[in-house]
């Protein structure tokens, strides 16, 4: 079962002007009782291992939780919504504290 914060690679197809494209890992932030419910398109950040110390990205480093070969900026200002289909497996999971960073600026960008 899909859960919050996995990473997964996905094909995000290709980019128009600076968004995230091409095949890339992301990190699932649909809400988990949504996820529960098998949607056929969830939310996800692409991550970039381009760090530009933004204040709309989460730094992520790499560990055996995650499954990241290289520290990963996660860009929640590219936020977007996608088909499963567009998902590969799971290879890890940012767990709790990046997941709630990313989170939290995903509120501020939203306004909610």
């Amino acid at each position: 079962m899909r859960r919050c914060g996995d990473v997964q690679l996905a094909h995000l197809g290709e980019p128009q002007g600076r968004e995230a494209g091409f095949a890339r890992p992301v990190v699932v932030v649909t809400a988990q009782l949504a996820l529960e419910q098998h949607p056929s398109v969830v939310h996800v950040v692409p991550l970039t291992s381009t760090i530009r110390g933004y204040r709309s990205e989460v730094t992520i480093e790499p560990d055996p939780e995650n499954g990241l070969e290289v520290a990963s900026a996660a860009q929640c200002q590219h936020i977007r919504a996608i088909a499963v289909g567009r998902l590969a497996v799971p290879i890890g999971n940012v767990g709790p504290q990046a997941l709630t960073q990313i989170r939290e600026i995903l509120a501020d960008l939203l306004d909610l």
